[in-house]
């Protein structure tokens, strides 16, 4: 039995580097450019293929968001069951933002291609529910999806911290790069940088690097055996 329980942890910690490797991947894959951009009413129209793959991979990453939270939940909740229904619960909601958001794409398509073929009369009306829209997507992806998954992710890297099942220097980098990552998101929102910017891209490569180095560790090393709790 002792066996077969380290056979199973070991699997669950290189399935869940497999699925934060590919969450990075689609993530990037999940930009959307056009919709980014000051000219994003014309910018759309003339890539809505960019726009629709963008929604696509968003859509992917849903799956693949539960998926990791709910892969560690049996081992997270060995040492502390609230906190594990807490990240859990975070990443859902998070997760269910996301696909509000998935949702919205697709209306800047529609609102642009609007844009492009209407009278003089009727551009600032496009313009201002062009705004409105825009405004409502950033409080879904940098409000409503960013703060619950942060808050989750700080919550695994305590359980991680305290457990030992990683190494500690490991969630000490967890728990910096998130909210590293969270002020990225909230400068954004204020028009403040861009996602493309220098400074986003400094803000948020500490949680990057660290996530990469975490689907590594978990792939090839696996959780601290000697910290594992083995009876079911």
């Amino acid at each position: 039995m002792k066996i077969k329980n380290m056979n199973k942890n070991r699997k669950i910690a290189m399935f869940a580097g497999i699925l934060i490797i590919l969450g990075i991947i689609v993530g990037v894959f999940s930009v959307v450019p056009a919709v980014e951009s000051p000219n994003y009413l014309t910018e759309v129209s003339k890539n809505q293929n960019q726009v629709l793959i963008g929604a696509l991979f968003q859509f992917i990453l849903v799956p693949i968001y539960i998926g990791f939270a709910l892969l560690l939940y049996p081992i997270l909740r060995k040492y502390n069951k609230s906190l594990a229904i807490g990240f859990v619960g975070f990443r859902i909601i998070a997760e269910m933002f996301q696909l509000i958001g998935v949702i919205i794409l697709p209306l800047f398509v529609l609102l642009s291609q609007k844009f492009v073929h209407a009278a003089t009369t009727d551009l600032l009306y496009i313009q201002i529910f062009g705004e409105v829209l825009r405004l409502g997507r950033d409080l879904v992806n940098h409000v409503g999806m960013m703060l619950p998954l942060i808050l989750g992710n700080i919550i695994l890297y305590y359980i991680f911290y305290k457990t030992k099942l990683i190494p500690r220097w490991l969630s000490i980098w967890g728990f910096i790069g998130n909210p590293l990552a969270m002020l990225a998101s909230i400068l954004f929102f204020f028009n403040l940088i861009s996602v493309v910017s220098q400074e986003f891209i400094i803000l948020t490569i500490p949680l990057v690097l660290q996530e990469v180095v975490l689907a590594f560790w978990l792939i090839i090393k696996g959780f601290n055996s000697s910290e594992l709790n083995l009876e079911p």
